[in-house]
C-alpha cells in the first residue's frame, strides 16, 4: 500500500456539533475533548471520577460550547440534547477494572445499552472506545479485525475483556435493527501525558519507578510484547473514524505497530531518564498476553490513518509529564508538612 493511496481519501470538515464524551475527563477522554473543542464544537464532558480527574480538563472550564457532568452511564443518562457521542466511559487498566469487576462489566453492557438507546431515539452517530483486548491472548500474530481471538472468560480481566466483547456486540444489533450510524475502533496500549502515575499500565509504571529511583518491576521474563501509539496519534484515529462515511462502522484496529518486548520498553526509559533503577522480575498475571501488535491495514486503507510518533519521540514527551507531576506533588507535600 503506497503513501499515494493514503494521501488520496478526502475528509471534509465537520459542521460544529454538540457532542457527548462519556469518560471524558480520563487520560482519553480529556484529550478528544480537547481536539473537539479546538475544532469548534461544543462538548458534553461526563464522567464519574473513578478513574477520571477534573485536573485532565480544567484547563477547558469555562472554555465556550464546554459543559462538565458528573454522571455514571451504568444509570440512565436523561434527554441530554447532543448531536454525536463518543463512548469512552470504562477503567481501561487491570488495576482499576479489577478493583470492582462487577461495575466494570456493568459499565461496559448498561453504558452501552444507554448510550445506544439515547443515539437511537436522537437518530444520531455513536462512537466506541473498544479495546485490543478483546483478542485476549492472541494465537494470530499480528492481529487483524477478523481474528475472534483467544479469551478466558471467567478469569479476573474477563470483567474488562468480555465486557467489551459484549458491548460491540450490542452496537452491531443494534445499527443491524435500528439502521443509526455506528462506529467501533480497537485501542491498543496508548500512552502521554495525563496518565495517572498510579494507574498501573506498564508505561507509567516504569516511568514512575525510573524518575523515583526505584526498581523498575517487569512481570514475567520481559519477552512479552507489546505495540505502544502516542496518544495524539489515537484520537486523530478516532476523529478520522468518526467522521467517515455511514458505512465504515468499525471494528478497527486503532495502534501503533511498532512491537517491543518489555524489557526493551524498560531498558529505554531508563536510558531516556538516566535511571540509576534496576530491572526486578515478579510473577506474571493470569492470562496476561504474550504478543500484542496490531493489523492496521483497514485503518490506513479506509481512514488514511497511520501514526506518525515513534515511542522514541513520544516517551520523552510523557517522561517530562510525569516528571513535572511528581516533582509538583513533593512540593504539595512538603509545603502540607510544614
Amino acid at each position: 500500500m503506497g503513501n499515494s493511496r493514503i494521501a488520496n481519501v478526502v475528509f471534509p470538515k465537520p459542521a460544529s456539533r454538540r457532542i457527548l464524551a462519556t469518560g471524558g475527563a480520563g487520560f482519553l477522554g480529556s484529550h478528544l475533548c480537547e481536539r473537539l473543542i479546538r475544532q469548534g464544537h461544543e462538548v458534553v464532558c461526563l464522567d464519574n471520577f473513578s478513574t477520571g480527574r477534573v485536573e485532565n480538563v480544567e484547563h477547558l472550564i469555562g472554555a465556550p460550547g464546554f459543559q462538565l457532568l458528573r454522571h455514571d452511564v451504568v444509570a440512565h443518562c436523561g434527554e441530554l440534547a447532543v448531536d454525536e457521542i463518543y463512548n469512552l466511559a470504562c477503567p481501561a487498566s487491570p488495576p482499576d477494572y479489577q478493583a470492582d469487576p462487577i461495575h466494570t462489566m456493568k459499565t461496559s453492557v448498561l453504558g452501552a445499552l444507554n448510550l445506544l438507546d439515547l443515539a437511537r431515539e436522537r437518530g444520531i452517530r455513536i462512537f466506541q472506545a473498544s479495546t485490543s483486548e478483546i483478542y485476549g491472548d492472541p494465537h494470530v500474530h499480528p492481529q487483524p479485525e477478523s481474528y475472534w481471538g483467544n479469551v478466558n472468560p471467567i478469569g479476573p480481566r474477563a470483567c474488562y475483556d468480555e465486557g467489551k466483547r459484549c458491548a460491540e456486540t450490542l452496537f452491531f444489533d443494534y445499527a443491524r435493527r435500528y439502521g443509526f450510524s455506528i462506529k467501533v475502533c480497537r485501542i491498543f496500549n496508548t500512552y502521554g501525558p495525563r496518565m495517572r502515575p498510579d494507574d498501573g499500565r506498564v508505561v507509567s509504571n516504569f516511568i514512575v519507578q525510573a524518575l523515583q529511583g526505584k526498581n523498575i518491576t517487569i512481570y514475567g521474563s520481559g519477552t512479552q510484547t507489546r505495540s505502544f501509539c502516542y496518544v495524539d496519534d489515537l484520537i486523530e484515529g478516532f476523529v478520522r473514524l468518526m467522521r467517515s462515511p455511514d458505512d465504515v462502522t468499525g471494528p478497527i484496529n486503532l495502534g501503533n505497530p511498532g512491537e517491543f518486548t518489555i524489557r526493551e520498553l524498560a531498558e529505554l526509559v531508563i536510558d531516556i531518564t538516566g535511571s540509576k533503577s534496576r530491572i526486578v522480575h515478579c510473577p506474571l498475571p493470569v492470562d496476561d498476553p504474550q504478543q500484542r501488535r496490531p493489523d492496521i491495514r483497514q485503518a490506513a486503507e479506509t481512514l488514511a490513518w497511520k501514526p506518525t510518533i515513534s515511542l522514541a519521540e513520544g516517551l520523552p514527551k510523557t517522561i517530562a509529564y510525569f516528571d513535572r507531576m511528581l516533582g509538583a506533588e513533593t512540593t504539595e507535600t512538603r509545603e502540607s508538612a510544614a
